[in-house]
């Protein structure tokens, strides 16, 4: 379900028709800028004017926002003649992350054969229908076992690196050599290869050189770099990308939790595997009473807001959290929940916003207690599971 509006007066008007949650974004803009999920008419009546002064004179576009679903990039090469996919990237964030920001799985870890192959047929017949000589990116949604196209590029996309390096193709000048009228045969690029074991793709943010910047993910992309973990372990392959990206995943110590009321229930099986792990918890108010009614041991703290002391932040200062779980709670974070990102940036305490990435990191740590961590080349690992 979709719409266009041409004024803020509309937009308020079709998103009524439509119904909440929206995607809000303006049209002829890259990299997300000026998208938003907006889940209350408070909040569309805050940002539909900035929406619009993005792209003045422009129309702004709503979709019916997916909630909860899986969202897979799909990219491909096709000759006119005969499409091969190169890569089928699962986004570990739902739905609704930028997928220049998102964190990425390849091959896809928790979508079923029948679904994947779903995927397959709908990539095979947009590129015949758009008769795409060359790369194409698709992105899918998957909920409640349906199929939804979100975006279709005909064009190289950002993760062609990722993927030509992880199953050792080079996809970028295969469709080179296609755009100048070469076959997918001709090259021997005949069928989809998938990579020697868990791939995992995280993404690198500046929010420390940009004291001002919003800490949360968001349709609007943000992240500069990207890197790589590999291992036949998924669990380890999260704790690679993790320890590259920014300080490694915890294996003792205090982790915050903080949480939307949505997630609590979510929130209280993470914070049992937790305590299993030998970790402490410390909570805010709401999230450590829904820990205690469950029978799990939580320390309170006070918000920033509430005035009392020690609060999460003189923690975070003293050396006492090892790891934040801190989910943003609205449309932008509020003023506490930013404060706090922040500073765990500036004392380097590893720190996830999402609890799907939540979830990844518990894995990541789970797989490190119980495996030999090895650094091994990208050919070295080929070989391994060649043989």
């Amino acid at each position: 379900i979709n719409a266009t509006a041409l004024s803020p007066e509309q937009a308020i008007e079709m998103a009524l028709k439509i119904g909440f949650p929206i995607l809000l974004r303006p049209s002829f803009v890259l990299g997300g800028r000026g998208m938003f999920i907006v889940y209350e008419l408070d909040d569309l009546k805050r940002v539909v004017r900035e929406v619009f002064q993005i792209a003045p004179g422009k129309p702004v576009l709503l979709d019916k926002f997916l909630e909860d679903a899986v969202e897979l990039d799909v990219d491909c090469i096709s000759d006119g003649t005969h499409t091969v996919i190169g890569g089928m990237l699962e986004h570990i964030e739902f739905a609704g992350v930028h997928s220049g920001d998102a964190s990425m799985v390849l091959p896809p870890h928790t979508l079923s054969q029948e679904m994947l192959e779903q995927v397959r047929q709908a990539t095979y017949a947009l590129a015949k229908e758009l008769r795409v000589i060359g790369l194409m990116n698709v992105q899918f949604a998957i909920k409640d076992d349906d199929l939804y196209v979100l975006e279709v590029n005909p064009r190289a996309s950002r993760t062609i690196p990722f993927i030509s390096k992880a199953i050792g193709v080079p996809l970028a000048k295969i469709a080179a050599r296609v755009m100048a009228g070469e076959s997918l045969e001709s090259l021997g690029f005949t069928e989809e290869i998938l990579p020697p074991c868990h791939t995992t793709k995280f993404s690198v943010f500046p929010f420390g050189r940009f004291p001002g910047s919003i800490i949360a993910l968001s349709p609007e992309m943000r992240s500069t770099g990207e890197v790589m973990g590999l291992d036949p372990n998924l669990g380890l392959a999260f704790y690679k990308a993790q320890m590259a990206v920014q300080p490694p995943l915890p294996q003792s110590g205090t982790i915050y939790l903080s949480v939307r009321d949505e997630d609590k229930e979510e929130a209280v099986f993470l914070a049992r595997e937790l305590i299993g792990l030998g970790f402490s918890l410390c909570a805010t108010q709401g999230t450590a009473k829904k820990l205690r009614e469950n029978g799990i041991d939580v320390k309170e703290v006070f918000r920033l807001s509430e005035g009392g002391r020690p609060n999460i932040i003189d923690m975070i200062k003293n050396d006492e959290i090892d790891m934040t779980i801190n989910i943003p709670s609205g449309l932008t974070p509020h003023i506490d929940e930013n404060l706090i990102r922040r500073e765990a940036i500036n004392h380097r305490v590893c720190m996830t916003t999402t609890l799907s990435g939540a979830f990844a990191a518990l894995e990541g740590i789970q797989a490190y207690r119980n495996s030999d961590l090895k650094v091994r080349s990208l050919q070295e690992l080929k070989h391994c599971l060649a043989e």
